[in-house]
């Protein structure tokens, strides 16, 4: 898992424009690296903000959260390239880009960025999970956003932080108790 401060070092470590922006939108996502190579400029919903996976794990659809920054990312990323049907095109731009190519950029992008971890495409969609978990997202949301069918799979990406743990108030800090040593 990565911090949000080395989340930020990584994505700017990468020198391929393509590259970044397919692996800022697993990172804005939580999507997996087979899902966001097949996204179609039309599974962007800048009106309702939802991006539609198609066929996802287990050959279910979704609908996974655009937020605002990262649809001024897209289009900015649209604008400079003109993509047709693939948002991020291989180099046949009738095919996806190859999963490979994300692979070897997170490879390069750990070295540029000088961090001490592994940094995997996997890396990305965990921290977004631990992250939205930390800032309070309930776990069944995150479930639904990664896609996964059991809520048992989301408990492993979203370990809970001791931050968490210390930030989450008690149920005895609702009550409005005065406890008086007895006299």
């Amino acid at each position: 898992m990565l911090s949000a401060d080395e989340v930020v070092s990584f994505l700017e470590a990468i020198p391929s424009l393509k590259s970044r922006i397919a692996l800022t939108t697993v990172y804005a996502t939580g999507l997996r690296v087979s899902e966001v190579v097949f996204l179609k400029v039309a599974d962007i919903d800048s009106q309702r903000m939802v991006i539609r996976v198609e066929q996802g794990k287990g050959g279910r659809d979704r609908y996974v959260m655009l937020s605002p920054q990262l649809l001024k990312i897209l289009r900015a990323y649209w604008r400079l390239t003109q993509p047709t049907r693939w948002l991020f095109p291989g180099r046949d731009s009738e095919r996806p880009l190859d999963a490979t190519v994300l692979h070897a950029a997170c490879r390069s992008a750990h070295i540029a960025a000088g961090l001490n971890k592994r940094v995997t495409v996997h890396t990305l969609r965990h921290s977004f999970a631990t992250h939205l978990l930390e800032n309070g997202a309930d776990i069944r949301v995150i479930q639904v956003l990664l896609g996964h069918a059991s809520l048992q799979s989301t408990a492993r990406y979203a370990q809970v932080a001791t931050k968490t743990i210390s930030q989450t108030p008690s149920p005895l800090d609702r009550l409005r108790l005065e406890i008086v040593p007895p006299g």
